[in-house]
């Protein structure tokens, strides 16, 4: 998307404002296919979780995606945007049993993360296939809260406790149809992810009966010019051939699937704000713009980096600036940045901002959730509008 376009969206929907480029979307998608295309059966799941809104998921269903979620939400939103339930795989983390049951009964396929609820469940729903997470002790992901696959990660059975998996399958004589990993966002070593390949493939043979192998996702993505990330190509050429060979050995030809998220839409998103204030300190030049860490938590959260460019001045001088929002705390996008001479009411754009930033928007401050706004075949759609005072207020009840 270039300046101008963003400037006239800027002006057209107001700011802050998100907005999706379905073309990059496609091209993501059809990226991954073609490195996996010699494998007879891939399925690319996308995981709602990193943008859900409903026209999003159109174009993926279009795309003939699938779709990777983590709660009954996602599900119902998935089905709505017409997805096949047998194109839904549903992996919580920490949900009731009632949940994960409501979940089955929508006909998605189950994966199950933990050993008292796999017992539970194949106890009382023995008929329902289920696909198990698996745990391989891998520290992959570029912050510690998105790396889930060591071994004090809450997330999945820990491939020392297969030998318990496998009792619980004896004992209830429920069907495992899947096996499935994912070790944590922000992977750039295909060699970490190839050797947590490996553990996976070795669980897996322990399990006669499997339709497919679920290796997750977490592929790093570039943030600023010159930026690494995960060679697709590369591991696809490498894990499609121990892929086939383990096919040929297991006697079946199982399925391939990923769950990217953040690889399909990241890169598709820009986040468009304008500049409310210029504020010289003793060592530092503040731009204060018209949002905050409730529109976009990442730099906060993660500390990760989103490239900022100044639209509205792209041949001004550069100078140094902190980015900052308008919450009441520390609330830093970028500091110490070199960006094009910031000017009050310039537009700010900020770069990545497909990926796990609408969908962790918040009213903290009782702000309003932005607009969101999507580019498909030329022509611009407002897909979200801006929250007003009403939707603030609309769920709260009067009692004194």
């Amino acid at each position: 998307m270039n300046r101008e376009l963003l400037l006239g969206l800027a002006k057209k929907y107001d700011s802050p404002l998100y907005v999706y480029d379905t073309e990059k979307i496609k091209n993501q998608y059809n990226r991954i296919t073609s490195a996996f295309s010699k494998v007879k059966n891939v399925k690319i799941n996308y995981a709602v979780k990193a943008l859900s809104n409903i026209n999003i998921l159109k174009v993926f269903k279009n795309l003939h995606s699938g779709l990777d979620t983590v709660s009954i939400q996602e599900v119902k939103l998935g089905l709505l945007a017409g997805f096949n339930p047998i194109d839904i795989i549903y992996t919580p983390n920490g949900v009731s049993l009632k949940e994960i049951e409501d979940v089955a009964k929508l006909g998605v396929q189950i994966n199950i993360d933990n050993l008292s609820i796999l017992e539970l469940f194949g106890q009382k729903h023995p008929e329902i296939p289920v696909c198990i997470r698996i745990n391989p002790h891998i520290m992959a992901g570029g912050n510690s809260n998105i790396s889930v696959g060591h071994i004090d990660s809450k997330f999945g059975i820990s491939i020392h406790q297969v030998p318990h998996i496998l009792r619980v399958v004896e004992n209830t004589g429920m069907h495992i149809n899947g096996i499935h990993m994912h070790t944590g966002s922000d992977i750039l070593d295909v060699d970490t992810f190839l050797m947590a390949s490996e553990i996976l493939f070795d669980v897996a043979k322990q399990f006669k009966e499997i339709d497919f192998i679920d290796f997750g996702s977490g592929f790093k993505v570039p943030y600023k010019e010159g930026d690494i990330s995960t060679n697709i190509e590369d591991l696809g050429k490498q894990l499609t051939k121990r892929f086939n060979n383990f096919c040929k050995d297991y006697g079946k030809d199982l399925t391939l699937m990923f769950e990217p998220g953040k690889f399909l839409v990241s890169e598709a998103g820009c986040f468009l704000a304008k500049v409310n204030v210029i504020k010289q300190t003793t060592s530092t030049v503040f731009a204060g713009i018209d949002s905050g860490f409730n529109h976009l938590i990442r730099p906060m959260l993660y500390n990760s980096y989103h490239h900022i460019e100044n639209l509205s001045n792209p041949k001004g001088r550069e100078r140094f600036y902190s980015i900052v929002g308008y919450i009441c705390e520390t609330d830093t996008f970028g500091s110490n940045r070199r960006i094009h001479e910031i000017r009050e009411e310039d537009i700010l754009c900020f770069y990545n901002a497909g990926a796990y930033c609408y969908s962790m928007a918040s009213n903290y401050n009782s702000r309003y959730r932005p607009a969101e706004v999507m580019m498909h075949e030329g022509k611009d759609y407002l897909i979200r509008k801006r929250e007003t005072f009403d939707d603030i207020i609309k769920n709260q009840e009067l009692v004194i």
